[in-house]
């Protein structure tokens, strides 16, 4: 799905950075997205939104996955 979404969609580079920096970075390389920091045990519904970035952090707030538009 990610596919049809407008700019970059992945971030793989972004994986143990500090989630603040995550966020920017994403947002200043896509500006159709908005990047929301997740932190741990949060629960997101599994709904592919273009516009959206989920950046999920640990309890240190560092990356702990590929943030992925949706």
């Amino acid at each position: 799905m990610s596919s049809e979404c407008k700019g970059k969609s992945s971030w793989p580079e972004l994986v143990g950075v500090k989630g603040e920096i995550a966020a920017a970075t994403i947002e200043k390389e896509n500006p159709f997205v908005t990047a929301t920091i997740v932190p741990p045990g949060t629960s997101v519904l599994p709904v592919i939104l273009c516009d959206n970035v989920n950046v999920f952090v640990d309890e240190n707030g560092i990356v702990t996955s590929t943030p992925i538009i949706g």
